[in-house]
C-alpha cells in the first residue's frame, strides 16, 4: 500500500504586478497556512518519505514549510517543472516514476490541474482544491510504476479553513 498526499500551494501574493506568475511568492496568509497544514499531518502521524514539487516559487514555498516540519531539508525536494499548471496525464506520469522505496509521497502543485487530478482519483469529489488543501489518498498498490492502473481510496480531505 502507497499513500499519497496532493497539496495544492498555500495562499499566494498579487502585491507586485510586474511579476509573472511563475514567480509569485506566498503571502502572509500563505506563510501562516502552510505550516500549520503540515503540523496537522503530523498530528495524524503521517510522515511523507518524499516531497514532490512544482518549481513556481508558490509551490516550492509551500513545500519547503512542510520539509521543515518533516525534518527535511529544501534539497530533500524532488523538484518537477512539469508540474506547474499540470493537467492530470502529468500528475499520473510524475506520480509513476518515483522510486518503489517511497511509501507516502507529497505532491505540490496548482490549480486547476491538481483539481482535475484529484477528481479522477477516487469517487470522492472536490469543487476546487483551496489553497493549501491536502487530499490524501491510499493506492493499492507495491510500486508507483503501477499507481495508474492501481485500486485508489479516499484518505482525507483538508484545508487551513476547515478548522477555522
Amino acid at each position: 500500500m502507497k499513500h499519497l498526499l496532493l497539496i495544492r500551494h498555500a495562499k499566494s501574493s498579487w502585491s507586485n504586478s510586474n511579476l509573472g506568475d511563475f514567480d509569485r511568492d506566498l503571502n502572509d496568509r500563505g506563510r501562516r497556512d502552510a505550516p500549520v497544514m503540515a503540523q496537522r499531518l503530523t498530528e495524524h502521524h503521517i510522515q511523507p518519505d518524499a516531497l514532490v514539487s512544482s518549481t513556481a516559487l508558490r509551490a516550492m514555498q509551500t513545500a519547503i514549510f512542510f520539509a521543515r516540519t518533516f525534518h527535511k531539508t529544501e534539497q530533500d525536494i524532488m523538484r518537477m517543472p512539469e508540474l506547474y499548471h499540470a493537467p492530470p496525464p502529468v500528475f499520473y506520469k510524475v506520480i509513476s516514476e518515483l522510486p518503489s522505496s517511497v511509501n507516502t509521497a507529497a505532491v505540490f502543485a496548482h490549480n486547476p490541474g491538481i483539481t482535475a487530478f484529484v477528481n479522477e482519483l477516487t469517487a470522492t469529489r472536490i469543487d476546487d482544491m483551496p489553497t493549501c488543501a491536502v487530499f490524501g489518498v491510499k493506492v493499492h498498490a507495491d510500486t508507483w510504476a503501477d499507481f495508474a492502473e492501481a485500486e485508489k481510496t479516499f484518505w482525507f480531505f483538508d484545508y487551513p479553513k476547515l478548522l477555522g
